[in-house]
C-alpha cells in the first residue's frame, strides 16, 4: 500500500513553513521531503533538516543525472527534490509532503498525477507585506520584489486541488490536517488497508 504525495505551495510570506512544521508535530504519519538548494543557510537552518545545502556545480551534476523529481531557480538560487527518495518512501507506505513553488508543483503533477496539491494564501496583501517585514531578513527593495512575485504566484492558485487561507495558524492547521486525513480514507486506500475487515463484514 503506497503512501500519498502532498504538495504545499504558497507565495513567500504566506506562512507555509510554519504551517507545515505544525502539521509534522500534529501528524506522525507524514514526513516532509528535504530539498537540495544552492543558497546559503539562513540563521538557525540545519543541514539535512531544513535543506541539503550544496554547490551549484554539484546541483547541476545531479540534474544532468536525472536525480531531481522537480527543480527550479528562485531568486537566483537552485532548488530540487530527490525523485528516488520520494519513490522509496511512498512505496514503503509513508505519506510525503513537498514544500515547493507552483512551477515545481506542475513538474511533480506530470510524474505523479495522483498527488494532492494545496495552495496557501495570505488573508490580504497587507498581511503578506507585514509578515515579510517582520522576518527582518530583507531590504525594502527585496520585499517589494517578493510582493510582486507573490502576486504572480497567486495567479496559479486555480491549478491546485485545495486552497487554505492562512489567517489564523490554528485554523489553517486543522484544515491542512483534514486534507491529509481525508486522503488516507479514500475508497481505494481503505479497501486495500482494511481487506480482512471488509471481507469479514461481507460474509
Amino acid at each position: 500500500m503506497s503512501g500519498n504525495l502532498f504538495i504545499v505551495s504558497a507565495p513567500s510570506g504566506a506562512g507555509k513553513t510554519s504551517l507545515v512544521n505544525a502539521l509534522l508535530v500534529n501528524n506522525s504519519q507524514i514526513d516532509v521531503s528535504v530539498s537540495y538548494t544552492t543558497r546559503a543557510p539562513r540563521p538557525g537552518e540545519v543541514e539535512g533538516k531544513d535543506y541539503h545545502f550544496i554547490s551549484r556545480e554539484i546541483f547541476m551534476a545531479m540534474a544532468q543525472h536525472g536525480d531531481f523529481l522537480e527543480s527550479a531557480e528562485v531568486y537566483g538560487n537552485l532548488y530540487g527534490t530527490s525523485q528516488s527518495w520520494i519513490e522509496n518512501e511512498t512505496l514503503n507506505g509513508r505519506d510525503i509532503l513537498l514544500e515547493i513553488d507552483w512551477q515545481g508543483a506542475a513538474q511533480v503533477r506530470r510524474k505523479f498525477p495522483d498527488c494532492i496539491s494545496v495552495f496557501i494564501l495570505p488573508p490580504s496583501l497587507q498581511a503578506l507585506e507585514t509578515r515579510l517585514k517582520a522576518r527582518g531578513q530583507d531590504s525594502a527593495e527585496v520585499i517589494a520584489q517578493r510582493l510582486h512575485m507573490a502576486q504572480d504566484d497567486m495567479g496559479h492558485v486555480a491549478e491546485f486541488d485545495y486552497v487554505i487561507i492562512n489567517d489564523k495558524l490554528d485554523e489553517a492547521l486543522q484544515q491542512l490536517n483534514a486534507i491529509v486525513i481525508a486522503a488516507g480514507l479514500r475508497r481505494d486506500r481503505q479497501l486495500a488497508r482494511q481487506q480482512a475487515l471488509i471481507k469479514q463484514l461481507q460474509n
